[in-house]
């Protein structure tokens, strides 16, 4: 376990034991969400999509949310933090883990 998947588990850890008070309301709704989502097979592990972005590049996620907004597919936004300190925004589609689209500047110095 990386330890950027060390940290989500360890947030996702907290909001089962403690529920919201020990992350903001909306992360702990986010983490429950997810982790239903997943445990139904609606939803790719977010394991997964942190494992695609550590293959690829280097740097590290900073921020992870899911939304799932009315009428549009339930995506997985994650902020990385590249090595010269630069923040990309991914989103993937939670339940297939495709690569949606890409926000921000100077990623490439971050491909591995």
């Amino acid at each position: 376990m990386t330890p950027q998947h060390f940290a989500f588990a360890a947030a996702l850890l907290a909001a089962l034991c403690l529920g919201p008070a020990a992350l903001g309301e909306r992360d702990a709704d986010d983490a429950a969400r997810a982790r239903a989502g997943v445990q139904e097979g609606r939803y790719v592990p977010l394991s997964s999509i942190l494992d695609w972005l550590e293959a690829r590049y280097h740097g590290h996620a900073i921020e992870v949310e899911l939304e799932t907004d009315d009428g549009e597919p339930p995506t997985y936004e994650v902020e990385w933090l590249t090595p010269r300190g630069r923040v990309v925004e991914f989103e993937f589609d939670a339940r297939t883990g495709e690569l949606l689209e890409r926000e921000g500047r100077g990623l490439e110095d971050a491909v591995k």
